[in-house]
C-alpha cells in the first residue's frame, strides 16, 4: 500500500459527526491517552462493530467479546494511526476484521472434556499401598547395589536418566552391545533378586 492509499470498506465509512472528528480523537488518545476522547470514541463505534461482528455470523456473546477488543486495541495503539493511508473508521475496521479472525481462531479449537478420564486426578493410595510401594522401592536400591559397577551404571542411566541404549553407549563410550549385554544381565540378576526378596518378605507375613 502506498502512502497516499486510503483502506476502503462501506462499513468504515462513519456519518458526519458533531464534535470532534474521529482522527482528532485518535490524536488525543495517542498522544494524551485521554480518556474522554476514547469515551467519546467508544461511544461511537461499539454498537457499530458488535453490528458488524453480527453481519458476519458471530453470534451476539462472541460479537460483544471481539468489538470490546477492537476498541481496546485502539485505545493501546491510536499512536500508530496514520491518517495519511486510511480513515479512522476503515483502521477501526481493520483491527475489527482482524480480532474476529483471531477470536474465530481461538474458538474453534476444541476445548478439553472435563468427563476426560485423562483429566481425572488419580484416586488416593491407600496406607497399604502406600507401604507396599515404599518396600519395593527398598527392595530395587537393594538389589541394584549388589549388581556389579558395570551393571549400576547402565541401569541407572536406562531407569533413572531415561537414555536410550544408543546414548547409553555414547555416555558410557561403550559398544552398543556391550551396553545390551550388561543390561540384559543386569536385568537377569535383578529378577532373581528381587523374586527372592519379595518372597522372603511374604514369608515374613
Amino acid at each position: 500500500m502506498t502512502a497516499g492509499s486510503r483502506i476502503t470498506d462501506s462499513s468504515a465509512e462513519a456519518p458526519p459527526c458533531a464534535g470532534p472528528s474521529d482522527e482528532e480523537l485518535l490524536a488525543r488518545i495517542g498522544a494524551q491517552r485521554d480518556r474522554e476522547a476514547f469515551r467519546m470514541f467508544y461511544e461511537r463505534y461499539a454498537q457499530k462493530l458488535r453490528a458488524f461482528m453480527i453481519r458476519a455470523e458471530v453470534n451476539v456473546g462472541e460479537a460483544e467479546e471481539a468489538a470490546q477488543e477492537a476498541l481496546i486495541a485502539v485505545w493501546r495503539r491510536a499512536e500508530t494511526f496514520d491518517p495519511t493511508r486510511a480513515s479512522a473508521a476503515a483502521w477501526l475496521y481493520t483491527i475489527a476484521r482482524n480480532r474476529r479472525i483471531d477470536l474465530a481462531r481461538r474458538w474453534a479449537r476444541p476445548q478439553p472434556d472435563p468427563d476426560d478420564p485423562t483429566y481425572r486426578p488419580d484416586p488416593p493410595k491407600t496406607a497399604e499401598a502406600s507401604v507396599g510401594e515404599a518396600r519395593r522401592d527398598v527392595a530395587v536400591r537393594a538389589a541394584i547395589l549388589k549388581l556389579s559397577d558395570e551393571q549400576q551404571a547402565v541401569v541407572r542411566l536406562s531407569f533413572f536418566d531415561g537414555l536410550s541404549h544408543l546414548e547409553i553407549a555414547q555416555e558410557l563410550g561403550l559398544p552398543l552391545g556391550t551396553v545390551k549385554s550388561r543390561l540384559r544381565l543386569a536385568f537377569q540378576r535383578l529378577r532373581t533378586e528381587l523374586g527372592l526378596s519379595f518372597q522372603s518378605e511374604i514369608d515374613g507375613d
